[in-house]
């Protein structure tokens, strides 16, 4: 079995500043491939943040982005899962993470769950499909933020083969013990590797923990950031997957006609 070597991009989302958000994207991919990185996560929204008065307009860069991440990732030779908005053809965006491998599009996930603390729920068109990618580093399932809360959807991903969950986020505080909890409990329940990001710093209202996590199938931290910019890198060996359901065969166990 393979061994992946996962990354989590962590930083400060400039809210409405794409320019700068992305700068520091190009920077952070590139110091991640040379680290022979190749799955990288960005954080939810991480080129435009929630700037809810003109995100329909920055939703427009979006399309040229892809673009530009394509070539990246073909030419650093990585998959790279973000969310950034998408226009929805009406009058809303959709919350969407673009998975790309290695210059390709592997797919993309409209977040289902909105925040309607929050309001999302009148910025954003809910998405209605779930995402698992067959990738060059296996497959690959992905979720955001505030979708972690309802565990059936990283479960249906597990049941589909996911190997991988990328969980792209911008989890404030005061929520971080919840944030861990429920990001080791979807590893540990479903027995796969889970790769968050969030963000971190002052965004808008909003202080950001950061503490994006890197967690293997046992629930164990590979990799935990803190509270500032910089990138957490992991080695996710596949067999440790492969052994550990093996020992312990909660799939070959379950008994879903009773629930």
């Amino acid at each position: 079995m393979k061994t992946i070597r996962a990354a989590a991009l962590q930083f400060n989302v400039k809210q409405g500043d794409v320019d700068a958000n992305l700068a520091y994207v190009r920077e952070a991919l590139t110091r991640a491939a040379a680290q022979g990185v190749q799955l990288a996560v960005l954080p939810e929204m991480w080129s435009t943040g929630f700037a809810y008065k003109n995100l329909n307009e920055l939703a427009k860069r979006t399309a040229g982005i892809v673009e530009e991440l394509l070539e990246l990732s073909g030419r650093l030779k990585l998959v790279i899962c973000g969310s950034m908005p998408e226009p929805d053809g009406v009058d809303k965006v959709f919350n969407t993470i673009f998975l790309i491998d290695n210059g390709k599009l592997a797919g993309t996930y409209r977040k289902i769950h909105l925040f309607s603390l929050l309001k999302e729920d009148l910025a954003f068109a809910g998405g209605d499909k779930w995402l698992l990618a067959d990738t060059s580093i296996g497959k690959v399932g992905a979720i955001i933020c505030y979708d972690l809360r309802f565990p059936e959807l990283t479960r249906r991903l597990a049941v589909e083969g996911a190997q991988v969950i990328c969980v792209p986020a911008q989890w404030p505080k005061p929520r971080q013990e919840h944030w861990r909890a429920l990001l080791r409990a979807r590893a540990i329940e479903n027995q796969l590797f889970v790769v968050s990001c969030n963000a971190c710093g002052m965004i808008g209202k909003l202080d950001f923990f950061g503490m994006s996590m890197i967690i293997d199938p046992k629930g164990e931290v590979l990799a935990e950031s803190g509270e500032e910019e910089g990138e957490i890198v992991a080695q996710l060996d596949m067999q440790v997957m492969v052994d550990w359901r093996a020992q312990i065969p909660c799939f070959n166990d379950r008994k879903p006609e009773y629930y």
